[in-house]
């Protein structure tokens, strides 16, 4: 090859490494330092009334994501109640933008998959792309000490379990496991309005056993001598369970129910249960938001875990307020969503031969 030829043949070298370069280049995600929302407006969209434990994480959360987020936004509440939260995510993913300026607060109701499958619900949250989780410390299955024997002993009157609404909450369905696979001597009183009264009904002897994640109402039944914690559901951390060492003495049930179910599908409705009761609440915005956006979200999310403030104020809603990361709440949703039909009508076949009401879908 002489020297006009090599030139030649370098020139052409030198352009197919320069354009190389450059495709390489252009396919690289931006980076999150690079987005701002700096003048800009961020609704923060509830789908239930003010008051209730969604709310009120949201509101915790709110002045914080405003200060670690680049730019440091204004963002709004907007409360959207209806039909368990489909109202308010049903808007979220037809009507809003994929522009960063729209998030989502939720519980794990709302991507239960009893009630996204349903045909009003035109969202699927397998797809949303998650910020984060707060769990509350997991839930307690209180007892009242002067009634445990009874709950072993089916000659004697049933253990009276006590429920809000129709359908028990996640935390409380654990009695339904209990009576299925256990022996449990218990029978459901439901219809309570929330947690505060279930506290009332349970020191007054009118309930003898309910499920809480409320730290505060628990440490005043355990220091009062009358009730005792049977078991704990764990907070669900880095992939794995965790127990409160403050209840060692409590098992998670999750761990003590291990060998105790061998049908399939009966397994199945096991997990269901267990993923949706280790689902609390999460921070979502809609699937189509670009990744420099969400990586600016998940970044602000972590550095308000690191916040001693947020640690101060997260405490006024309940005494163990954690973030999860992003990664365990979507793997909760995923295995909530993966969860086979057969598994889910298991599930209410269990509640419904307990004498409660649920739909046939």
């Amino acid at each position: 090859m002489n020297h006009i030829a090599r030139g030649a043949w370098r020139r052409r070298a030198q352009r197919v490494l320069l354009v190389t370069a450059l495709t390489a280049t252009a396919c690289l995600p931006a980076f999150a330092d690079d987005v701002t929302f700096k003048d800009k407006t961020i609704t923060m969209i509830i789908g239930s009334a003010p008051g209730g434990g969604t709310d009120a994480t949201g509101r915790v959360l709110q002045p914080f994501l405003a200060k670690h987020l680049p730019g440091q936004p204004q963002i709004v509440v907007r409360n959207m109640p209806g039909a368990d939260g489909v109202t308010a995510l049903n808007y979220v993913t037809k009507v809003t933008k994929p522009d960063g300026l729209t998030l989502m607060v939720g519980s794990s109701t709302n991507v239960d998959p009893l009630n996204y499958r349903k045909p009003q619900a035109q969202f699927d949250p397998v797809t949303f792309r998650f910020i984060g989780g707060v769990g509350r410390g997991g839930t307690m299955m209180l007892i009242r000490r002067d009634a445990e024997a009874r709950l072993h002993d089916k000659t004697r009157e049933p253990v009276v379990m006590g429920s809000v609404g129709g359908v028990p909450r996640s935390g409380m369905q654990l009695t339904a496991w209990g009576i299925k696979f256990l022996g449990w001597n218990a029978r459901w009183v439901v219809g309570y309005r929330g947690t505060n009264d279930l506290a009332i009904a349970l020191d007054r002897g009118e309930i003898e056993m309910t499920s809480t994640g409320n730290m505060f109402q628990i440490r005043q039944f355990v220091e009062g001598k009358t009730v005792r914690v049977l078991f704990q559901s764990g907070t669900f951390e880095s992939g794995q369970l965790v127990a409160r060492p403050e209840f060692a003495d409590a098992p998670i049930f999750s761990d003590y129910m291990k060998g105790k179910i061998s049908d399939p599908t009966a397994r199945k409705a096991f997990d269901y249960w267990f993923n949706s009761n280790a689902m609390d609440k999460w921070v979502a915005v809609v699937h189509e938001t670009p990744q420099p956006i969400v990586d600016a979200y998940r970044k602000a999310f972590e550095d308000i875990h690191k916040d001693l403030e947020f640690g101060d104020t997260g405490k006024k809603i309940s005494e163990d307020f954690t973030l999860l990361s992003y990664k365990d709440t979507e793997y909760l949703v995923k295995a909530l969503g993966d969860t086979p039909t057969p598994a889910l009508n298991y599930m209410a076949d269990v509640l419904r031969s307990q004498g409660l009401h649920v739909e046939q879908e």
